[in-house]
């Protein structure tokens, strides 16, 4: 995603000026590409840059670069940092509080889309924080998506993103379910499909994951480990508020099963592997 959103921004005639990335090779690879600076030390990515864009795994990996010695945090005032990844609200408001104690802002920019729309600009994004942070990115967000949602106070945006998610595993789930029985039942699975596409059983889902269910064709455009994860950080906010939700902690069970396989690095559209009768993972 963050290689994606750097190719689109320097065609949009933004200055990309250094990308760092704990594969060091692909971020020399992508530096190279895009003729800027390739940095191991975060402590040169902030002098090099009054805009920082950062696109992480989770909460750890968020805290890793935001706090110790040599963080993006080093002498870091006036800077801007916008934060795509999906991780928990809470780490997104320590954040926010991290910057403002250095006379920096921070944004969390949570995004609905996929690899493929990165590379597009067309990015759906949710945005929390402070409303002079997001007038500030603005100029940068427009470049990259084709909504800026601005949510509310920072935590917001990545609670908003975390039921966004939540109900999309859901719905894959579901859909992996009901084409794995019509497969049982012998049903011609293209009809099925364009049935459910003309029915209630319509979903986003059915678009993207359908047919790549059928053909198992599990190319990853968003990892079968990231929607455990978000399903998690879903969960865990419902805890919060004493609210149960049965549909979600099943769909965390599939996706702890396909990390327990180790197929987590398969996209989310795998886990009719565990439903579709006769296959390998079936059980």
């Amino acid at each position: 995603m963050g290689a994606n959103m750097a190719r689109r921004l320097k065609e949009t005639g933004h200055n990309v000026t250094v990308v760092y990335d704990v594969n060091v090779e692909l971020a020399n690879t992508l530096a190279q590409e895009l003729g800027c600076s390739h940095e191991s030390d975060l402590r040169q990515v902030i002098k090099k840059s009054d805009i920082i864009i950062t696109v992480v795994t989770d909460d750890k990996a968020m805290r890793g670069i935001f706090s110790g010695t040599g963080s993006l945090l080093t002498r870091c005032k006036d800077r801007l940092f916008i934060n795509c990844a999906t991780v928990s609200p809470a780490i997104h408001r320590k954040v926010e509080e991290w910057a403002e104690k250095h006379s920096a802002q921070s944004l969390e920019a949570c995004m609905a889309s996929s690899i493929t729309q990165a590379r597009e600009g067309t990015l759906y994004l949710m945005c929390g924080g402070k409303p002079e942070a997001f007038a500030r990115a603005e100029t940068v967000l427009k470049d990259l998506s084709v909504t800026n949602r601005y949510i509310g106070p920072s935590g917001t945006a990545a609670q908003v993103k975390a039921l966004v998610n939540m109900v999309m595993n859901i719905n894959t789930a579901g859909l992996a379910e009901g084409l794995g029985l019509a497969d049982a039942l012998d049903l011609d699975l293209n009809i099925v499909r364009e049935v459910f596409s003309q029915t209630g059983a319509n979903s986003r889902v059915l678009e993207t994951d359908g047919e790549d269910m059928v053909i198992k064709d599990h190319e990853c455009y968003f990892s079968s480990e990231h929607a455990a994860k978000d399903s998690g950080i879903a969960l865990k906010l419902a805890d919060e508020q004493g609210l149960k939700l049965p549909l979600s902690k099943a769909t965390l069970k599939q996706y702890e099963k396909m990390k327990e396989l180790n197929l987590g690095h398969l996209d989310k559209s795998g886990i009719a592997e565990l439903t579709f009768k006769g296959r390998t993972l079936h059980s």
